[in-house]
């Protein structure tokens, strides 16, 4: 049995004709894309914390701190 049937791979075929401007258009997508994602998650990481969720770390930390064992 032909492992590679199908896959495409191990061909010595040329690639269709136009796959070149394709492959760009491809490639200039998927760098927009990552640009956006960037952008995004700068947006996320430079939001405030909000306070309900500060007050839940400071009660984490002082339990921790006081020498409670719960495990």
């Amino acid at each position: 049995m032909d492992q590679d049937s199908g896959s495409g791979q191990g061909s010595d075929l040329p690639p269709p004709e136009g796959s070149e401007e394709e492959l760009d258009e491809a490639r200039l997508r998927q760098q927009a894309i990552g640009v956006k994602l960037r952008h995004m998650f700068d947006a996320v990481v430079n939001e405030p914390v909000p306070d309900d969720f500060l007050d839940i770390l400071r009660r984490a930390d002082a339990r921790g701190s006081s020498g409670g064992n719960d495990a």
